[in-house]
């Protein structure tokens, strides 16, 4: 298995997030390769929460020669950590180095879909982690609060925190230490002025109602008139920094506040993600790569 210092090294400072391509009808083989033509070292899916979600995203590693894969995170609340851990062995096999298991507790609208009750999380990663045989690749959970961060320290490689200023990635990286990783995400909308802050609204809008997300979020700060009705101003350019000048400065704040390696989500209209927009990005980071 990589090292995680391997894998910091592999990583370097900027990989991309993305839903799956299957979700919005992109072509994952092509898209991958040209994640990786643009000086990008990983690209990390959410909701992979199924053999068949795995399955789907895998071509990723297929059509590249060095792109990392990682779970954005896996639910500990739809996979048994045998079946996880047999297929994160099996692409390692394959793609040695090449993949990161994420797993996260989700989120209670999601887990109660699924006839079940979201209680005690934190507990049930613990659980998980417990039962979780070695999967011959690096862990990371997503880890917000101080507990959850200490959890990632004392069991896995490190954490991977979502939609967090970089107040938080400071927090993180002290509670974390110097030796565990730290992948946060960053969405960014590369649009200008008002564009740019609708873009990165209406993608904020579904987040502000989970409370995992605004617990942290008042934990540095943030009030409930920050995060009503679709986030203040402030909120939103703290956390989804929109246009070109300013999405690099808040990738440049997660690097200097402690992160090894940062994810970025580009975000078009209505919020989605803004695929068109992989060669700007490249363009705009290329001092930070």
């Amino acid at each position: 298995m990589i090292t995680t210092d391997e894998l910091r090294r592999v990583l370097g400072p900027l990989g991309i997030w993305m839903p799956p391509p299957a979700w919005i009808g992109i072509d994952p083989e092509s898209c991958a390769r040209e994640i990786e033509a643009s000086g990008f070292t990983s690209v990390w899916y959410p909701g992979v929460n199924s053999p068949a979600d795995l399955a789907a995203i895998e071509p990723a590693l297929a059509a590249t020669e060095r792109l990392v894969l990682g779970t954005g995170i896996a639910s500990v609340w739809t996979w048994q950590a045998a079946d996880i851990a047999a297929a994160a062995n099996r692409l390692e096999r394959q793609y040695p180095g090449r993949f990161v298991l994420g797993l996260g507790v989700s989120h209670a609208p999601v887990v109660e879909a699924t006839g079940q009750a979201y209680a005690r999380p934190y507990t049930k990663m613990a659980r998980f982690l417990d039962e979780l045989p070695d999967a011959g690749v690096p862990v990371v959970l997503a880890a917000l609060g101080p507990k959850m961060l200490e959890l990632s320290r004392d069991r896995t490689a490190g954490a991977h925190p979502y939609f967090t200023p970089p107040e938080h990635t400071a927090f993180a990286r002290q509670v974390l230490g110097a030796a565990p990783l730290l992948v946060p995400e960053i969405a960014v909308a590369l649009a200008a002025a008002a564009t740019g802050m609708a873009h990165a609204r209406d993608y904020a809008r579904f987040y502000l109602r989970l409370p995992n997300y605004t617990g942290n979020l008042r934990r540095f700060g943030y009030t409930d008139a920050d995060i009503d009705d679709g986030g203040s101003d402030r909120l939103i350019t703290d956390v989804v920094p929109h246009g070109r000048e300013a999405a690099l400065a808040g990738i440049a704040a997660h690097l200097d506040a402690g992160a090894d390696h940062v994810l970025v989500q580009l975000l078009g209209p209505g919020g989605r993600f803004a695929a068109g927009d992989l060669a700007a990005l490249a363009e705009l980071t290329a001092g930070l790569r």
